[in-house]
C-alpha cells in the first residue's frame, strides 16, 4: 500500500517511478568464458544488457531458455560488410583521416548473416584500393542505425594495404594525363614509396616544428601509438615488407608503430619477424586448394604454427557469404590445424578484442562487459555444433528455440 502511494504521489509531482531493470537468464551445459575457464552447468544473468552473474550448477525449468555452450559473441575484424568503392576517396592515395563511418549502410543484409553466425562486433575499414585509406570503426552488428549507439570504438585503426591491390587500376601518364589514374603508384615498389613518403614528411615537419594538417596528424596519432596500423598483407614480400617498415620507423626515432597484418595468409612461413616486431596477425578464411589472394598460400596449419611461436591471431570471415565461410567455420578449421577448443575460442573472441582495445566491453564472458553472446548447441566448433542463438546487448536476435 505504501509502494503503491509512494508512485501515486511520484506521479503527481512529475517524478518518473523508476523503470524496474530488465533481467534475462540463460542456461547451458558448458559456458566457455575466453579466459581459461569453463563452467558446467551454469547460467548467465542479464540485466539492462550486461553480465550481472554467472552461476555453476543450475538447473533450467521447462520454459528456460537451454543451449548447449555459450561463449562470447565473436568479433571479426576483417568481416568487410563495408565494401564498395563508397568507403574509397580516389583521387587520393593516401587518405588517413577518412572515415569509413560514413560510407556504413546500416540496412545492408550482410548485418543479418553475421548475427546467425554468432558474430557480435565487427571492425569496418574502407576497401583497400588506396595506399593508407583510412579509418576504421568497431560495430555491434545490431542495433539502432545510429553511429552513436552502434559504436563500441572509433578511429580503432588506420587502415592501408601492402601488394597489388592498392597500384590496381592506376597506369603511366604519357603526354596529358586523360584521368586521375595517371598516377603513382603502379608497381609494389611504388606502394612502398607511398608509404615511406607518407610517415617520412610528417614526422620530419614534426621535428621541424611545422603544424601538423589532419592528414600527418592522423599518420602522426600511429607513430605516437594512439591507435594501430593495420595493413592487408597476404604474401610473403609484403608481408615482410609491412614489418621492414614499422621497424624503419624505429630505428629513425620516429615512433613505435602497433602492427596488425590482414589477410596474411602466409605468415606461418616466417613467425620469428612477426615475433621480433611484435605484430599481430588476422587470417583470412582458408582457401579450398591452398591458394589465396596474391598467389599467398596459405596452409591449414596455420594458425597453431603462429599462436606456438607466440603471435597474437584473429580469424576472420573477410565478408565471405558461404557458410563454409564463416566464422564458425574458420574456428571449426583452425582446430583441424592444431589449434585447441581454448586457441581456436581465443582466436574469434578476446583476442581480436585486445588487438583494437575494446576487452574492456566484449570479447569474454565476465560480470561487468557487454551481454555479447553466441548460443551453440554443443561444444563449439566441432563438426556437429552450430550456432543457435544470438545475444547482443542483452537482447536475444537469434532464438534457440526457434532454430
Amino acid at each position: 500500500m505504501l509502494q503503491i502511494a509512494g508512485a501515486l504521489c511520484a506521479i503527481a509531482l512529475g517524478t518518473p517511478e523508476p523503470a524496474a531493470a530488465e533481467s534475462t537468464v540463460i542456461f547451458a551445459d558448458a559456458i566457455y568464458t575466453s579466459n581459461g575457464d569453463v563452467i558446467e552447468n551454469g547460467a548467465v544473468t542479464i540485466v539492462d544488457g550486461k553480465i550481472s552473474a554467472i552461476t555453476p550448477g543450475k538447473t533450467p525449468g521447462d520454459d528456460d531458455v537451454h543451449v548447449g555452450a555459450i561463449t562470447a559473441g565473436m568479433i571479426d575484424l576483417s568481416a568487410r560488410v563495408v565494401r564498395g568503392l563508397d568507403t574509397v576517396e580516389q583521387t587520393n592515395e593516401v587518405t588517413p583521416q577518412m572515415r569509413v563511418e560514413h560510407a556504413i549502410d546500416w540496412f545492408d543484409a550482410e548485418w543479418g548473416r553475421q548475427r546467425k553466425s554468432g558474430v557480435t562486433t565487427v571492425l569496418l575499414s574502407p576497401q583497400d584500393q588506396n595506399v593508407i585509406g583510412g579509418l576504421s570503426v568497431a560495430v555491434k552488428t545490431a542495433g539502432s542505425p545510429e553511429l552513436e549507439e552502434r559504436a563500441v570504438k572509433r578511429d580503432a585503426c588506420l587502415r592501408g594495404a601492402m601488394g597489388q591491390q592498392p597500384s590496381s587500376g592506376n597506369h603511366s601518364a604519357w603526354g596529358r594525363p586523360t584521368d586521375f589514374f595517371s598516377r603513382r603508384p603502379t608497381t609494389r615498389m611504388g606502394v612502398e614509396w607511398e608509404w615511406r613518403k607518407a610517415f617520412f614528411d610528417a614526422a620530419q615537419a614534426r621535428a621541424a616544428g611545422t603544424e601538423a594538417t589532419p592528414d600527418a596528424q592522423g599518420l602522426l596519432d600511429v607513430l605516437d601509438g594512439k591507435r594501430p596500423l593495420f595493413i592487408q598483407a597476404w604474401a610473403t614480400q609484403d608481408i615482410r615488407t609491412a614489418v621492414f617498415f614499422k621497424e624503419e620507423m624505429a630505428s629513425e626515432g620516429f615512433g613505435e608503430v602497433t602492427l596488425i597484418l590482414d589477410a596474411a595468409a602466409e605468415a606461418w612461413r616466417e613467425p620469428e619477424l612477426l615475433v621480433r616486431s611484435k605484430a599481430a596477425v588476422v587470417l583470412p578464411p582458408l582457401p579450398d586448394y591452398g591458394r589465396a589472394e596474391d598467389g599467398a598460400f596459405m596452409a591449414l596449419s596455420t594458425a597453431k604454427k603462429l599462436v606456438d611461436a607466440g603471435v597474437p591471431v584473429a580469424l576472420s570471415s573477410h565478408g565471405a557469404k558461404a557458410d563454409r565461410d564463416r566464422l564458425a567455420m574458420q574456428g571449426a578449421l583452425a582446430r583441424r590445424g592444431g589449434l585447441s577448443l581454448e586457441e581456436a575460442l581465443e582466436a574469434v573472441t578476446i583476442t581480436p578484442a585486445k588487438m583494437i582495445g575494446i576487452d574492456d566491453r566484449v570479447g569474454s564472458v565476465e560480470v561487468g562487459k557487454d551481454a555479447d553472446l553466441a548460443l551453440w548447441n554443443g561444444e563449439p566448433f566441432q563438426a556437429t555444433s552450430r550456432v543457435v542463438g544470438t545475444v547482443i546487448d542483452g537482447v536475444l536476435l537469434v532464438d534457440p528455440q526457434q532454430n
